[in-house]
């Protein structure tokens, strides 16, 4: 750890004292997008029967991929969120992308602002919104950058405790990746996990609709981020997920949101903060991802098989090709030592992968 992530480390508001975090998990939840004011406060009326939400949540500025598509309501949408605060008593947060933005919240008393993962990745915005808050003492949330790179997020947590903000929380809401994959955003959960080792005071968020991109997939990875030791979920949820304007597939209903949290179960170990027994929760999460994979490559490599399989009876090529097999075998083992794997254990697991590709060949 430098000198600076010490300082920061040392300096960070321990999160009890901007928000009243009772609660395992706690929630932050809301629409992806504020489409209506009558939308808005339906969701935050049913939201606010659960005693784990401690923050509404919804977007004004949509930073979108392509244009001519919803970009979000803009400033309006302020008035909306004042409206939640007044009826429902919970905390408002909102995406800011720029100094105006910020600008915009703060004049309109938003309670916590957020920088977006499009945003993070860019040096000169992040150190636009560090200005803009100088001397304010509003709570900012950091979204993980939408490339896997550990240096860019911390990049702007310095950045934002440098212009003096001392309330500050990160968001994991996963990595783009252009290889197609269960998720809409890789996991990746190695990098959250080695933030919280570098700034280990830093409060933590995970969210699972982000990473998920369906929202049948959202209590799974809820799960796996309390088993990582992750207390707090920004889950968006719509009184309507199926016809809102962004992000219909990863939202739920605020009745979902009530089922699916009484599902989860906070382990112990993250509640009595015993630091053993939460990184080995953390390690056996990582070892289940790990799995995942395995299994998903595997399944990836025997469709490859069968391919190959046709392939050989259409022109009636012998399935058992022994010198490439030989060959393919050797190199396994050599590149299996030079990642530090025992020979033995590489071959033995090729040797019944082979077996069965064999069988699935016949």
């Amino acid at each position: 750890m430098t000198e600076y992530l010490k300082e920061i480390n040392q300096g960070i508001s321990d999160i009890s004292t901007w928000l009243p975090v009772d609660r395992t998990p706690w929630v932050i939840a809301g629409p992806c997008s504020a489409e209506s004011q009558q939308q808005v406060l339906d969701t935050a009326r049913g939201v606010a029967r659960c005693p784990n939400v401690k923050v509404f949540r919804a977007g004004l500025w949509k930073p979108r991929t392509r244009p001519n598509t919803f970009e979000g309501v803009g400033r309006v949408g302020l008035k909306w969120l004042k409206a939640v605060q007044q009826e429902t008593g919970l905390p408002t947060t909102t995406e800011v992308a720029n100094a105006k933005h910020v600008e915009l919240c703060l004049k309109n008393n938003i309670d916590i602002l957020w920088i977006g993962a499009r945003t993070t990745v860019n040096s000169f915005l992040v150190q636009e919104i560090a200005d803009a808050l100088q001397g304010t003492d509003v709570p900012i949330l950091i979204k993980n950058p939408i490339n896997a790179e550990l240096g860019l997020w911390i990049g702007a947590i310095e950045r934002l405790y440098g212009a003096g903000v001392r309330k500050l929380a990160g968001i994991h809401r996963g990595f783009s990746t252009y290889s197609e994959t269960e998720y809409r955003n890789q996991p990746n959960w190695q990098i959250p996990i080695e933030l919280k080792r570098l700034i280990p005071r830093l409060p933590l968020i995970c969210d699972p609709s982000h990473i998920a991109g369906n929202r049948q997939l959202i209590e799974r990875l809820s799960q796996m981020a309390l088993d990582f030791g992750l207390h707090g979920l920004m889950i968006e949820t719509h009184i309507d997920p199926d016809n809102a304007l962004s992000d219909a597939r990863q939202q739920i209903t605020p009745d979902a949101l009530l089922q699916l949290l009484e599902r989860l179960h906070a382990r112990s170990a993250a509640i009595t903060n015993t630091p053993v027994q939460t990184r080995m929760a953390q390690l056996r999460a990582c070892i289940d991802q790990v799995d995942s994979r395995l299994l998903r490559d595997l399944a990836e490599r025997m469709k490859w098989v069968e391919e190959i399989g046709r392939l050989k009876k259409q022109h009636d090529i012998p399935v058992l090709q022994i010198d490439r097999w030989e060959d393919l075998l050797a190199d396994h083992v050599s590149r299996g030592l030079q990642a530090g794997l025992d020979g033995g254990f590489v071959k033995a697991i090729f040797e019944i992968i082979h077996t069965q590709a064999v069988k699935q060949q016949l």
